[in-house]
């Protein structure tokens, strides 16, 4: 089994997988302040409650958006595995995916992973969707290039600012209202975000493919995603576990013996 590790500024994504199968998926909050220890204890825990050990992990592959924490992180799964965990960069073998960006170097890792998990599932040319703190879209053309896409605030961003920016707009829990025109402030609110959301996403897709002058195939992940992605008038297919996908492709081609 492969631990797979993914740090967004809000949530750590930690799961098992290998060929076979998926082991566990499991979140813990993204906090700077907490050090390798605490993390370690965290990532024992969750290996404990699936009944696991550290004797079942072959290796670790980590993707971060956090550097301040990469080698806090590194060190925790050193305390728990004793092995070096791989860092997902884009310099590693990306499994034919060819970054042609302006400045690849600050392409997320986060989008890489996504990237390249979609790419070997998926019929190219692709829109990869990314719902996490920040909704992301990007584009592999049919060549296996990724070209780019947009970032755009993240639902919750989106509804936490409207309510701290106006004096009397609660803060409220993201659910869905049910009905577009909404009869309260507090489903109006959760109206704006998620159908305006969907018409976004809805809208950069349309611009997309007309630009690349090809339909494509569009996947979508994230914690937020069922939240938005079922109101979008496009074929979009939900994969909640794209990047461990993505995390065990890059694993094995940057581990396999030349």
């Amino acid at each position: 089994m492969i631990l797979a590790v993914d740090m967004g500024n809000t949530n750590i994504v930690v799961g098992g997988i290998d060929e076979k199968n998926i082991y566990f998926l499991e979140r813990i909050t993204t906090d700077r302040a907490k050090t390798d220890l605490e993390y370690a204890v965290s990532i024992k825990s969750i290996l404990e409650i699936h009944k696991l050990t550290s004797k079942d992990i072959e290796g670790v592959i980590v993707s971060s958006v956090v550097p301040p924490l990469n080698t806090v992180l590194a060190s925790a799964v050193k305390k728990i595995a004793g092995i070096d965990c791989i860092m997902v960069s884009h310099m590693m073998k990306l499994a034919g995916l060819s970054i042609k960006t302006d400045n690849p170097d600050m392409v997320g890792n986060d989008l890489i992973v996504a990237s390249v998990a979609a790419l070997s599932c998926y019929r190219l040319p692709l829109a990869v969707i990314d719902l996490g703190t920040a909704t992301t879209i990007c584009v592999i053309d049919s060549h296996k290039n990724y070209l780019g896409g947009v970032i755009h605030p993240g639902l919750r961003i989106s509804l936490d600012t409207l309510s701290s920016k106006t004096a009397q707009l609660p803060f409220i829990e993201l659910e869905h209202p049910g009905k577009i025109i909404a009869s309260n402030t507090v489903d109006s609110m959760r109206s704006g975000i998620l159908y305006g959301h969907a018409g976004m996403i809805d809208g950069c897709i349309d611009h997309m493919e007309a630009e690349l002058g090809e339909k494509l195939t569009v996947v979508a992940t994230g914690g937020l995603a069922r939240f938005v992605i079922p109101i979008c008038r496009h074929d979009i297919t939900i994969d909640d576990n794209l990047l461990l996908k993505g995390l065990l492709v890059l694993y094995r081609e940057n581990t396999m013996q030349s």
